[in-house]
């Protein structure tokens, strides 16, 4: 079996599942060639502590290093990440898929190298429906996605609108447009709202409600599909990770999809 090396951009708590996984051999055929961290000494503490001797790189370095790039850093620092790693003619997994709405060019640098993107399913089911559906003619795709209120803080479109849900009683819609704009307004909140996009009809055609639910303990989703094909309903709640922010399911997707690189057996598109 041929060995894909992968390296890991951001080590927050996705980036450490992936790497605790991969440093244990639990992925066939896949070996752990580096890390890139904003913070080198702070990740090679973590790194000694789990036993793992993978180097600590600058992203240049580790786009060279490695076969495969998995993205799981701050949304902000997306485009210093996939740049090199694409201009290198790598593959690059891509977690805030979000930044593919803000940087489509990225799709012709991918394509001009040889490299590719991969968008995994992430906090949401039913990829596979949707890709299938937009074969033929979707005519809707319509999310609503719902979070506690910690998962919420902080995000630019409350800043920019003076919304503040710290000390909410109640649910309240904080959001209604398109998956383009709650990419831009929430960028490290719904990346699933950018897969869904781009596995469907498009980031200016898929529509999403955001709420803030101080009851909640889950992020839930919520999708609906009317296609020429079909019409299918779909739900997830999501346990939190150590960050808020992101379900501890998105990590094992990440996981999954790098065991598809060498499985004998792939279920799925």
């Amino acid at each position: 079996m041929n060995t894909t090396k992968v390296g890991i951009a951001g080590l927050g708590a996705i980036g450490r599942a992936i790497a605790e996984r991969l440093h244990r051999g639990e992925v066939a055929g896949v070996t752990l060639a580096g890390i890139a961290s904003g913070d080198r000494a702070k990740a090679e503490i973590y790194l000694k502590g789990i036993g793992c001797n993978a180097p600590v790189m600058t992203i240049e370095e580790l786009a060279k290093a490695a076969d495969f790039v998995v993205e799981c850093a701050p949304s902000a620092v997306f485009r210093e990440i996939a740049v090199p790693v694409l201009s290198a003619g790598k593959r690059l997994m891509a977690l805030s898929a979000g930044q593919i709405l803000q940087n489509d060019d990225l799709i012709a640098l991918a394509k001009k190298n040889g490299g590719q993107i991969l968008v995994p399913t992430g906090a949401l089911i039913g990829f596979d429906a949707v890709t299938a559906a937009a074969e033929g003619k979707i005519h809707s795709v319509v999310m609503t996605t719902r979070k506690p209120v910690k998962g919420l803080l902080g995000a630019p479109y409350l800043a920019k609108n003076n919304i503040d849900i710290a000390g909410l009683k109640e649910p309240l819609r904080i959001f209604s447009g398109t998956a383009r704009e709650a990419a831009i307004g929430f960028p490290e909140n719904v990346n699933v709202a950018a897969a869904l996009s781009l596995a469907g009809i498009g980031a200016d055609l898929t529509t999403i409600e955001i709420w803030a639910d101080p009851a909640l303990t889950r992020n839930t989703h919520r999708v609906v599909v009317e296609a020429d094909s079909a019409r299918f309903e779909m739900s997830i709640q999501n346990v939190p990770s150590e960050n808020p922010k992101t379900g501890r399911i998105t990590a094992l997707s990440a996981i999954a999809a790098l065991r598809k690189l060498h499985a004998p057996l792939r279920v799925g598109t």
